[in-house]
Parts: structure tokens; sequence; C-alpha cells
């Protein structure tokens, strides 16, 4: 543990979601402080971390006073400006470093780089006009999700074609926005792997989950997932492949796809996952803390599973469930502070302990 923070440092995170929030509770356990940096004001993170730098990504003079006041930074989503992350790496380390980000942030990006490696992704072409459109079409075949090569997420920035009649109504959707065609793939459902990699190179990984979604959003993650000895093996050699691939430090998310033909990469997420909030009642050591742990430079803990969970996201209206859900036995509630409930919002989860 020589490159390794003592208790008492200073953990800098990019973002103040519920995400930052969870990281900011699991380093106060390690006997961490943490700052986050966030342009909005009452933020879920603000509430649990020990400091609170309330200003633009853009704000140059805000970043270095930032960086000045702790001694390691990482991130809580991966849209982060770039010139943000120009400034901050000049100053502190940032982990996970910026190759993670530089792959993920780009779908486009992304499905080449995990292509090139050698893994199975979906039929993909670029789209920047009608035309390409049209080429992108015959490459991959219909039915075909049009998706945002930036900034989507929970089902935002994508429209699906189903008939040639589709694509004018999908091509308007991306609003000028280059784009990313992308064939649909057949599958059974799909699982994701929470993978964590040291800064001395050890690898870690949490078993499989099972993931549902509805309307583009994740609902559900059960573990253990439907999956065969040698799928689960599969599922965490290729997330260690791509974690020693990028040089990682951190814990990752890797969405997979079950099909006959073997494990398809649907997408990587750099950071700490919504499909890993089980780990925090079902793991000794759960994904925020194993990525504390990680970006400073302690060893990674064991992930092994001491008991089935069953994650359900709370989103909207739910939180009108939550007197119900606890009284409920084996449930554990993680509600994130925030003060607007909204349809589509992630409000919080519940872990429920299968026993």
């Amino acid at each position: 543990m020589t490159d390794a923070l003592p208790t008492g440092a200073t953990i800098g995170i990019l973002g103040g979601g519920q995400l930052g929030r969870m990281l900011s509770v699991a380093a106060a356990r390690l006997g961490f402080k943490t700052c986050i940096f966030e342009p909005g004001g009452d933020c879920p993170a603000s509430h649990v971390a020990n400091y609170h730098f309330q200003a633009a990504y853009e704000d140059e003079d805000a970043l270095r006073k930032f960086a000045a006041s702790v001694d390691v930074i990482t991130y809580e989503f991966e849209n982060i400006p770039t010139s943000a992350l120009d400034l901050l790496e000049t100053l502190k380390p940032v982990r996970p470093g910026r190759e993670a980000l530089r792959v993920s942030q780009d779908r486009l990006t992304e499905k080449t780089y995990l292509a090139d490696m050698g893994l199975s992704v979906a039929p993909f072409a670029a789209v920047a006009d009608a035309q390409s459109l049209e080429a992108a079409i015959a490459a991959t075949g219909l039915p075909a999700i049009l998706k945002t090569r930036r900034f989507g997420y929970d089902g935002k920035g994508q429209a699906r074609i189903m008939t040639a009649e589709d694509t004018p109504q999908a091509l308007a959707d991306m609003q000028g926005a280059p784009a990313i065609l992308e064939g649909f793939v057949d599958f059974s459902h799909e699982v994701s792997v929470i993978g964590a990699r040291g800064l001395d190179g050890s690898v870690a990984c949490f078993d499989p989950g099972e993931n549902v979604h509805r309307d583009g959003i994740l609902r559900t993650t059960t573990v253990p997932a439907r999956l065969s000895a040698a799928q689960r093996s599969d599922a965490v050699l290729l997330t260690a492949q791509i974690l020693n691939r990028l040089d990682y430090v951190g814990v990752m998310g890797v969405e997979l796809f079950v099909t006959p033909q073997g494990l398809v990469v649907n997408e990587i997420a750099p950071r700490v996952h919504n499909s890993g909030h089980w780990t925090q009642n079902g793991c000794t050591v759960d994904q925020f803390e194993q990525h504390i742990r990680a970006v400073a430079g302690w060893p990674l803990g064991d992930g092994a599973r001491h008991a089935d969970v069953v994650m359900e996201n709370l989103i909207g209206d739910d939180m009108d469930r939550v007197p119900a859900l606890a009284a409920e036995p084996h449930t554990a509630l993680h509600l994130y502070g925030k003060a607007d409930t909204k349809p589509g919002r992630k409000m919080g989860h519940v872990n429920r302990v299968v026993r």
C-alpha cells in the first residue's frame, strides 16, 4: 500500500448525484473525506459529502481550488466536459483515467474499440444524414435503434426503426447530432458484471446480475442471474479483459446480452453502476467501497456474494410506496434525498434479500 491514501485524505468527486452520494458514504466508512464538484445546489451528494464546490465545469478558478483541496479525483458520471478534465489531470491524479472516458463517451468509438478487442457487439454503423442512414440500414438490417453517439442515457437520445417508414422521424429525433445505428440482437435476457481493477493491476468482479428494463430505464437487477457456469465465467473474464486493456482503476459496469451464440457486449460504463446496487446488501464490500478502495490505492475487497438479492429502482411515484416498503422484512431502503419527484426520475432503490 505504498501509494495508498491515508485515512483522513480527501477524495474529490465530479458530479453530485446519487452515485456521488453513495460513494461519499462508502468513503466516510473508510475514514476518508469527500469533496464534490457539482454545478447544482441541494444535490444528493451534497447532503453527505464534507464539502461541495458549487460551480460550473467551465469555471477554471473553481476547478483549480477543487483540485487543491483533494488528494485524488474520481467521477460519478461520464459526460464531464473535456476542458475540465484537461485542467484537472494536470493538477491531481484522475481515476479512472481519460482513456476509459474517451472510449465510453462516444457510442461509435466504444463499439469500435470493443469489436477491435475481438468481443462480440451488435451490428453498427455511423450515421450523419439521411444518405448514411440508408447505407447503415443496409449494413445492419431492420429492426434497429438509432442513437445519438454522445450524452444519451436511460432511453434518451434513441429512436427505434422498425420499418423504412420510421427513418425520417428517427433521424429528426436526433436533432442533427452525430448518431449510430445499432442492429437488434436476438437475446434471451441482459446481464451485467460490476468489475473493479486496483492501482496495482489486481482485478475483482462481482457476480453477474440479471437486468430488466422498462421504457429504457433499469427496473430490477436479480442476483444470481440465469447463466450457466461457462457463461458466468465468460462474463467475468471479458470484463477483466476490458479493465486490463484500458489500464483501468476503479469500478466499471459491463452490460451484456445473453444469446444462443454467446455473450454480446451492449455497453460499458466507467463508474459505479445502477445494476450494482444489490452489492450494498449482498456483499461484505459493495461496489461503492470497492471503487473508493481502488482510487485510493487500497487493496480491493472480497466481492463474494453472501445472499441472493433483488434490487428494484424506485422511479417517480414509486416513492408513494416507501411506507409499505419500509415495513417489508428483509428489505433495505436506499433513498437519494431528491427534493422533486418526477416521472422517470430515479428517487431511490430497495434491495430485497432473499433467504
